[in-house]
């Protein structure tokens, strides 16, 4: 992908990978690529913000030559040192030797881990300012979004905050902005991209966007280190990242489950059916055939969230196991949690799922429905019931 013009003298010169389908290992499926941003401002000082991965490294170089020999590059910005961004650093530094590399104190020993080698660092914080020539670069040092090392970069002259991973996507686009590409597709991703790496961190969240409104900080553009730019109206990614901080949700619901003969199936849609009589919007989705990292996502958005399963080896299925241990890191808050299943001869599933859920900060809310064998008419009519419990006690505390 060719360079693009962003602001005056500023330029995208990132790289559209096309074909990832997963993320951080295993954990984040992709089916929308991603793109590594990268940054060039052609100033008095000629400046780099953020790298890509270093499988792009000859993309990054080909996007800058058609603006600028790189090895002009006079300072490097490194607000994050996760390998997607600063991996083609080691190739940026061998053609630029004599740049200065600017990044947080956290940044400049990971950095020094990461690549050995003796560059000229300079370790900025919160409130230092470092001027280009007709463009000045503040930095905002973000720490736990989503690394120790990670810091913001603000050009107050353009109105430009380029977030790194704040405010980003997995999403692999022809064009570079949001307003060119189909919007809920573009929230979709958002939304799923906050929900499985920035949603343990949503205290933060809400007291970095404070933050940067004390600073009185004016944003008319945010460029993050993946996806697409929000050029225009970036207040509604600000605003959707506040509403999934506070874990503001209305009537939606989630049912994750999974049966070995089909009872806890017959459950599963009753306590669906029973959502639905209360008005709930609902995502249905057995663990053994829905992608996890969409699991996720609509957990974050749910104000109800139900665990079904059968039990095998006094325990519940496997296929459940992955998504209840992500959860302990993810730590979703103010649901309303249910569980239900059946058993054979013996129990345990249940029990095993309130524990997980209990590790994950989210305490089962309402007393969970357990079964053998075949549901009898009574039995489906109680998980009804429970769904509907639920939904009235998601109600309840919305109005609280």
């Amino acid at each position: 992908m060719p360079s693009v013009k962003i602001a005056e003298n500023i330029y995208w010169v990132g790289a559209v990978d096309w074909n990832i389908r997963s993320f951080h290992g295993p954990s984040f499926h992709t089916p929308y690529g991603t793109t590594y941003n990268s940054y060039l401002i052609m100033d008095e000082t000629i400046t780099l913000v953020d790298g890509v991965h270093a499988d792009f490294s000859d993309e990054l170089l080909a996007n800058i030559r058609e603006i600028v020999d790189p090895a002009k590059i006079e300072v490097l910005v490194v607000n994050h040192v996760e390998p997607d961004h600063a991996g083609a650093i080691p190739v940026i530094m061998k053609i630029a030797p004599e740049a200065r590399i600017y990044c947080s104190r956290q940044a400049k020993t990971a950095l020094e881990k990461h690549f050995f080698a003796g560059w000229d660092y300079n370790v900025v914080k919160t409130g230092d300012c470092l001027k280009l020539g007709k463009n000045t670069l503040s930095f905002i040092e973000a720490p736990m979004l989503h690394w120790p090392d990670s810091m913001f970069t603000y050009i107050e002259e353009q109105e430009l905050l380029l977030s790194n991973d704040a405010f980003g996507q997995h999403l692999a686009t022809s064009t570079r902005f949001a307003d060119e590409v189909d919007e809920s597709l573009l929230m979709q991703e958002a939304a799923k991209y906050y929900a499985n790496i920035l949603l343990p961190f949503s205290d933060l969240v809400v007291k970095k966007i404070a933050e940067l409104g004390k600073l009185g900080l004016k944003i008319s553009t945010i460029a993050p280190g993946h996806g697409v730019i929000w050029r225009r109206n970036p207040a509604k990614i600000i605003n959707a990242y506040l509403d999934w901080a506070s874990g503001t949700t209305g009537k939606k619901a989630v049912i994750i489950y999974d049966t070995m003969w089909g009872s806890t199936e017959k459950m599963a849609r009753q306590v669906l059916d029973g959502l639905v009589s209360e008005g709930f919007a609902v995502k249905f989705h057995k663990a053994e055939v829905n992608d996890r990292t969409s699991i996720m996502t609509d957990i974050m958005e749910a104000s109800v969230v139900f665990f079904g399963s059968s039990t095998i080896n006094n325990g519940f299925l496997p296929t459940l196991a992955p998504i209840l241990d992500e959860l302990k890191g993810l730590k979703p808050k103010n649901k309303v949690v249910g569980c239900f299943g059946s058993q054979g001869w013996a129990g345990g599933a249940i029990k095993h799922m309130e524990h997980a859920l209990q590790e994950a900060g989210m305490p089962v809310s309402i007393p969970s429905v357990s079964l053998k064998w075949v549901p009898t008419a009574e039995e489906l009519a109680a998980c009804r019931s429970q769904g509907v419990a639920a939904a009235k006690l998601a109600v309840e505390s919305e109005l609280d």
